[in-house]
């Protein structure tokens, strides 16, 4: 098994890819402690790391955010290695159901813009913040606001919050006129 690193625009964050499905069609998964990561064995093995701050899975990559003081010259060799271990040893991602929390802010008379904004989100933005390592969520549109979470590399990442004003919200605003302002929420 070979497996391959990319540098993200978060300085914090590499991406890690095993050249098979992580998450697949499931979607993504995002894990900000050690104790949110119980659910799955890849990430909770990997937050026993020292110097993990912040593990995601997407479908077929893993990105590893780490903590201030770590360094990276000393913690990739050892989340490859810990990569490595959890496929050659056949262990799930997840175990279980997933326990995403779902909940969407939208009022039900804007179902049309809200599925204009998702269709936009999954063809135009979120093909581009996989390829940083990261994942963008949709999270409701109220009033010509619409809330979206980063993950992944693009959660804490410097350049995240230019991404979305500068990018994401002037295409959203360009299709969709009733778009007003694009906002960052938290987890």
């Amino acid at each position: 098994m070979f497996i391959e690193t990319e540098a993200t625009p978060n300085p914090a964050t590499l991406k890690f890819l095993p050249g098979q499905e992580v998450m697949g069609a499931r979607g993504t998964a995002d894990f900000v402690s050690e104790e949110a990561a119980a659910r799955s064995p890849l990430a909770a093995r990997l937050f026993q790391l020292p110097g993990v701050a912040r593990v995601f899975l997407g479908a077929d990559f893993v990105t590893v955010t780490k903590t201030n003081d770590a360094d990276w010259a000393d913690l990739r060799p050892q989340v490859l290695g810990a990569l490595m271990e959890h496929a050659m040893a056949g262990r799930p991602v997840l175990a279980g159901e997933e326990a995403e929390d779902d909940a969407e802010d939208t009022d039900p008379a804007d179902a049309e813009v809200v599925a204009q904004i998702k269709e936009l989100l999954d063809t135009r933005v979120r093909p581009a913040v996989a390829g940083d390592g990261g994942d963008i969520v949709f999270r409701g549109f109220r009033d010509g606001i619409v809330k979206l979470r980063m993950q992944g590399a693009c959660s804490g990442c410097p350049s995240s919050r230019a991404t979305l004003k500068h990018g994401v919200e002037n295409m959203l605003r360009h299709y969709v006129p009733e778009v007003v302002a694009v906002e960052q929420v938290e987890a």
